[in-house]
Order: C-alpha cells, then sequence, then structure tokens
C-alpha cells in the first residue's frame, strides 16, 4: 500500500523508497500531477523545477548503489519564491520586476538542501515582495500567479506571505517547504493552512540570496505537517555561513544540536509556560466579532498542556505591549532595512533586464507596469519607506532600533521569560509573532482547532478573501529565547502528540491523484 501524500511522513516515504515500493522519481511524478491538479483552483504553485525529474532519477540511483545522504535524500521540497535557486527557475518575489534576473549563486538554504539530498521540486507563491508592497492588497496574491487560497472554505485567507508554501504542504504538493519571515509569514500562513511552522532564530538559517525586507528580523524556516519532519528540514538548512554574518553569531559554531531527537512525548512535563494575558487581550484588535471563539480555543489548549504536566504561569505580561501598539518605531526599523536590502540584492545579480538598483525602481516599474495591477493595489509601504529616508546605515539609526528592541526585551518576551523564570510563552498563533519578530527569537506554530460551525463569515479588508468562517484552522505558539529552538521543539512536539488536531479538519478542495496513480 502506498502513503497517502496529503498526511505523508517522512519515515512513511522513506520506508516505501528503502523497501522498493516506489522511487523518487515515482515521487515527484505523483507531486508534479497533485499541482497540476488543484493548482487552477488555490494556486499555490509558481514554478515547478524542469530538472526535478532528473534529479530524482540521479538520487534514486546513489540508493540503489547504497549511498544516502541523510533522511531527507530523494524527499520533494518547495520553496518560497524569494529564495534563489541555481538552475532554471526565476526568482521573483511575484512581481515581473524581477523576471529574467540570473543570481550569482544559489542561497545557501538551497544549497544546503541539496547537500542532504532533498529535491528541489518547484517555487512557491507569496504575498507579492512579502507584503512589503501594498496597504491594500491581499494576503497570497501576487501579479505572476494571482491570488492563492488556503482549502478549508471557499476563497479562504491563506495569510501571508508564505502562502504557497504553507497551501502547498497542507495538501501534500511536497513533502514539506521552505518559508521566510519578517514578522509573521511563516506562522500566520501555517496556522491557516492547519500545518506546522518553524521560525528560527535570526541567524540560525542563513538568508544569503534571499529576496530581503529587513537583516535585523528576516530568517528562513521549515513548514511541514509534522513537528518532527519540520524538525528534519530546519536541520538540513541551519549553519553558518560567511556570506550573512548574522549566522556567525550563532552559539553552536558547526555542531547543531539534534533537533528531532528532541521530538519526545514528555516535552512538556516540569516546563514553567507562560501566558501573556495582556496580549491575549489584543484578540479583538485582530478578530472582531469572533475573538470569543479564537479565546475559548486558546483555553482548551491551556488546559492540554497542563495536563500534558507543564506548570502554566498566569500573567507572564509583555509590560510595554500597549505601547508597542502605539508606536511606529518597528515598522520604521523595517523600512530602513528594506532601503538597504533591496539595493543589495539587485546589486548581486549578474543579470537584471529591468535595471533595478533601488525601491525607487522597483516603486516605478510596479505604477507603470500593467500587470502589477497598480493603482488597485497601491505602493504605500514603499512610499513610506522612501518619505521616512532613513537608511540602516545613518548615524541616526541606531537609537531608533534599540527602542524598537526594547519593546521585545525587557518590554516584552525576554522581560517575561526572565521575570517569571519560564521555559517559553504560549499565545494564540494569530498575536505571536509580532515581538518575537522585532528582536529575531524563535516560533513554532502547531495545529490544534477550528472555527466552530456556528461563527459567522468574516472578509479581509479588501473584501476578497474570507478571513474567519467555519472550519478554518487555528493554531498555537511557543514562543522562547533566541537559540531555543531545541527546547520548543520539545514541547511542540509534546503538544502535538496529546492532541492530534491536524487530522480533524476538514478542507473543501483537496488533490485526489497518489503514487498508484502514477505508478499504474
Amino acid at each position: 500500500m502506498f502513503p497517502s501524500l496529503i498526511d505523508a511522513t517522512q519515515i512513511e516515504l522513506q520506508t516505501g523508497l528503502r523497501l522498493g515500493c516506489f522511487t523518487s522519481a515515482d515521487l515527484v511524478r505523483a507531486y508534479f500531477e497533485r499541482i497540476h491538479e488543484v493548482n487552477s483552483k488555490l494556486n499555490p504553485v509558481l514554478d515547478l523545477n524542469p530538472e526535478a525529474r532528473v534529479i530524482a532519477e540521479q538520487l534514486d540511483l546513489e540508493r540503489q548503489q547504497g549511498t544516502t545522504r541523510g533522511p531527507l535524500h530523494g524527499l520533494p521540497i518547495l520553496v518560497k519564491d524569494l529564495i534563489a535557486t541555481g538552475d532554471e527557475m526565476d526568482t521573483t518575489a511575484g512581481s515581473y520586476a524581477l523576471v529574467g534576473t540570473v543570481v550569482r549563486r544559489e542561497a545557501t538554504v538551497v544549497a544546503n538542501l541539496r547537500k542532504s539530498g532533498a529535491i528541489i521540486l518547484g517555487k512557491t507563491s507569496l504575498s507579492e515582495w512579502a507584503n512589503t508592497r501594498s496597504s491594500n492588497s491581499s494576503n497570497g496574491w501576487n501579479a505572476i500567479g494571482g491570488q492563492t487560497y488556503a482549502a478549508y472554505y471557499a476563497e479562504q485567507d491563506p495569510s501571508g506571505s508564505s502562502s504557497g508554501s504553507a497551501v502547498s504542504v497542507d495538501l501534500g504538493l511536497a513533502f514539506a517547504a521552505l518559508g521566510t519571515e519578517t514578522v509573521g509569514s511563516i506562522i500566520l500562513p501555517a496556522e491557516k493552512s492547519n500545518i506546522v511552522g518553524i521560525k528560527p532564530t535570526v541567524g540560525l538559517t542563513s538568508r544569503y540570496m534571499v529576496v530581503p525586507v529587513s537583516e535585523r528580523l528576516d530568517t528562513i524556516g521549515s513548514m511541514a505537517r509534522t513537528v518532527r519532519d519540520a524538525a528534519l528540514v530546519l536541520q538540513a538548512i541551519a549553519d553558518q555561513d560567511a556570506r550573512d554574518n548574522y549566522t556567525l553569531s550563532s552559539p553552536f559554531k558547526g555542531t547543531l544540536p539534534e533537533y528531532v531527537a528532541a521530538c519526545n512525548i514528555t516535552g512538556l512535563q516540569g516546563k514553567r509556560i507562560g501566558i501573556p494575558r495582556n496580549v491575549v487581550r489584543a484578540l479583538p484588535r485582530r478578530y472582531y466579532r469572533s475573538a470569543g471563539s479564537v479565546l475559548s480555543s486558546f483555553e482548551k489548549a491551556v488546559e492540554a498542556i497542563r495536563d500534558a504536566g507543564a506548570i502554566i504561569v498566569e500573567d507572564a505580561n509583555f509590560t510595554a505591549y500597549e505601547s508597542y501598539l502605539q508606536t511606529q518605531i518597528p515598522q520604521l526599523v523595517i523600512a530602513a532595512d528594506m532601503l538597504s536590502g533591496f539595493a543589495d540584492y539587485l546589486a548581486k545579480l549578474v543579470r537584471n533586464p529591468n535595471k533595478l538598483y533601488g525601491l525607487g525602481d522597483m516603486r516605478d516599474y510596479t505604477r507603470s507596469s500593467a500587470e502589477e495591477d497598480y493603482p488597485s493595489r497601491n505602493t504605500d509601504l514603499w512610499d513610506l519607506a522612501i518619505a521616512a529616508g532613513l537608511n540602516n546605515s545613518s548615524p541616526n539609526f541606531w537609537p531608533v532600533y534599540q527602542q524598537s528592541l526594547f519593546f521585545g526585551e525587557e518590554g516584552g518576551l525576554l522581560g517575561a521569560l526572565s521575570r517569571h523564570d519560564l521555559d517559553a510563552v504560549i499565545l494564540p498563533s494569530s498575536l505571536a509573532s509580532d515581538i518575537p519578530g522585532v528582536i529575531g527569537t524563535p516560533i513554532i506554530t502547531v495545529p490544534f482547532d477550528s472555527f466552530p460551525a456556528n461563527i459567522s463569515v468574516e472578509y479581509n479588508g479588501r473584501g476578497d478573501l474570507v478571513d474567519v468562517a467555519p472550519g478554518i484552522p487555528l493554531g498555537i505558539s511557543f514562543l522562547g529565547p533566541k537559540w531555543s529552538e531545541e527546547s520548543l521543539i520539545a514541547m511542540a512536539y509534546a503538544f502535538e502528540q496529546r492532541t492530534a488536531a491536524r487530522g480533524k479538519l476538514r478542507r473543501v478542495i483537496e488533490p485526489l491523484k497518489g503514487l498508484e496513480d502514477v505508478m499504474g
């Protein structure tokens, strides 16, 4: 019997490959069939790697000759279309502005995946330019691929910006995917597609040759259907890289923790888990009429964590959170990084057909191209960054950055962890990403629940996507200090194993093709 690809784990896939029930080339064909089956309806995949089948055959040959490169050998993985690949696929950020560009070399995280034996299957759709361009666009929309939808309700908002990566993993269009996060771009779409997302510490994974947003906030993480599988992918991509000096601050110095070994059912026993109730009280800002449903779900998760042997610490509050909600300082830091980061990335291109050299050029191209849906989708976020005129090399940038850090350090997550002697903090995933984003600390979101059958439908601000509706998934996130991925994985795994929530939800659309179809 063949594993069901919508739920297949690394163990199931590798067992089938080892026993010769199917090959990696069969897997590639099956995933391609599944992508073709749903892509016209949900648009999660932008491009397929024309070399994937040949690479799979080479890896099959290595296996036949008794060699495997590791636990990911021969498993197809999708990557977000911000992450450069050294093959025939473009890296576009979803914009025609970057079509035809050629990178100097592929992203370090992609090179690490190839070294581990993974197959780069294709590029996933995303919110264009990682949601940095417009104040009135839609999560999951980009000019090249159009609108991506999640699978649990008709026209469901997939959240952003790693929208396609999340939807693809949920639907079993690949074993796993890579996403990127500045603030929420892994955690939020992972929640809405009922999967696990790991946003690592900034510096655990290299950002070299990844279209940037903020050098202080950006990180590359793994998205998979289980905690263990997400940990396997994280193990493969995490690495020090001289081309990204943030990775040189890693305390591991080339010897990473064994993230998969941390997956233990006892991972919550004796752990001190804090709840920042003043952050939870902000739920109505995110969900208007439906905040009560999210809170009810969260309280059930708290009880499950307590039942697993954890010590729940109430009112582990982020003391500056109310001030954070009123300030624009963290956004100013991102804007300053954007001005420098985009120009730096464009300078690394060996082919730049549209002659883009900075944020101003990107804005001019977008406004003059009918394909970019301007002015219906504005360039307000870029306009604000350009108008602010603050470059991250300016002398007056550093004081602004220090003010921003306060909201995450003493006034935020790190202060709460220290004052209450906590191992982690938990939050509804919809509230989990902003403060860790400010200081570059890790998060893991785990599936847990969904909106109830009697909930009223709510739309996004543009009115073209369903944000709240019966059956749309809800997740729980574990937050910790920098470099605490090993501990967070242990806790997330224990929670996942006790609740087994992912399999309880139902999609309105999913692919039917499987290995049995491509193998006759």
